[in-house]
């Protein structure tokens, strides 16, 4: 492959289609897979993501904001698409361009179906989003009758499934409240389905749920991180593929002597003589300034150099010193061998934060299945 000669981030299309069929083998052939693909398809490329699983025959899809569907509507998918956190403003763009929004309290649903019957719909595909938690966004159990009466006073909407969202499924030492979770939602999906007189999907399962909880799968589940290549766990990791690799370029090096600045606030100084080198990739590529200061690192002819002095806007510095390298060679920030997990745990957070950081004027180059 061609070494990179500006910052990049390469997108594997070959590993998307990896993660996906290994996710799928743990399912049953019933269940239906939505991948999510919210957030730029978590910092790639949500259309050629998008384009490429609908070639794959996914179920769904599903994205945080409608604007996110307008997008994949605007290039060509056709398969559904939930809206994970609609607000008010965006339902008549959700109804024009065929999205289907997740209801997670009484001023949505009510505000939904005002929408849906101003624009003589039947029969709208929505999903009932119920809080078993999280305590984040859904309608509680005691919710049921309320959501139900609703619903039997138009002909306009349909649920077309109720979920929940798991807390906790990566951790092994929050199985009881995962099992919690997973039994208070079959019991409040079973008084939903007895009083609205018909059978809507349930889902329930991350990728960490598909992974750690099989008996939850139900009729659906909901993939995001581990389509890119993160199982949430060192075991799970090795039999995926990370989709993204950032990578950059030396712009310069600089020879310094002992007790010379590097950056910003003169935030390093050199112990003696000391090789640095420049590359341009910085906080407003994602790079963000908790990287800093010997907290994360990139690799240069196969080996480590760590982050010196404060990250800048545009740029980084790093310590070379004993690494064989020069102006213009390859510097990679995160691939299939320097993981992005790696990387965020350099600066206490999680893979999904620095995938989701890179900007979007990095420029992405899409490599073929």
């Amino acid at each position: 492959m061609p070494k990179a000669k500006e910052t990049v981030l390469e997108i594997d299309l070959g590993a998307l289609t990896h993660n996906f069929n290994y996710l799928k083998s743990k399912l049953q052939p019933s269940t239906k897979f939505l991948a999510v693909v919210k957030a730029f398809a978590y910092g790639s490329d949500s259309v050629e993501v998008a384009k490429h699983l609908q070639t794959l025959d996914v179920d769904y899809f599903a994205v945080a904001y409608a604007s996110e569907g307008v997008v994949l509507r605007d290039a060509g998918i056709t398969r559904p698409i939930l809206v994970l956190h609609p607000l008010p403003t965006s339902f008549e763009t959700i109804i024009e361009r065929c999205l289907e929004p997740s209801l997670y309290n009484a001023k949505v649903l009510k505000e939904f179906i005002a929408t849906a019957e101003a624009h003589n719909q039947s029969n709208y595909p929505v999903h009932i989003k119920f809080n078993t938690g999280l305590n984040r966004l859904g309608f509680w159990e005691n919710d049921v009758d309320y959501i139900v009466s609703k619903l039997q006073e138009t002909k306009s909407v349909i649920v077309k499934s109720i979920f929940s969202h798991l807390a906790a499924s990566e951790d092994k030492n929050e199985v009881s409240f995962s099992n919690k979770q997973i039994e208070s939602f079959k019991s409040t999906a079973k008084a939903f389905e007895n009083k609205i007189g018909y059978k809507p999907w349930l889902h329930l399962c991350n990728t960490s749920g598909v992974i750690n909880y099989p008996d939850a799968h139900l009729d659906l589940v909901r993939c995001g991180i581990g389509l890119y290549g993160f199982g949430n766990s060192a075991k799970e990791d090795e039999s995926l593929r990370p989709v993204a690799r950032l990578k950059s370029v030396i712009s310069q090096i600089h020879k310094i002597e002992k007790d010379e600045t590097v950056g910003y606030n003169r935030a390093y100084k050199s112990k003696g003589f000391e090789k640095t080198a420049t590359i341009p990739i910085g906080h407003a590529d994602g790079i963000s300034r908790i990287y800093g200061n010997g907290n994360g690192f990139v690799f240069i002819n196969g080996k480590k150099a760590p982050i010196i002095g404060n990250v800048c806007m545009d740029m980084v510095m790093v310590n070379i010193t004993n690494i064989d390298c020069k102006e213009g060679d390859e510097v990679v920030v995160f691939d299939s061998g320097y993981k992005a997990s790696d990387l965020a745990e350099s600066a206490q957070t999680i893979s999904y934060e620095i995938l989701t950081a890179i900007s979007q004027r990095v420029k992405r180059i899409i490599i073929a299945d």
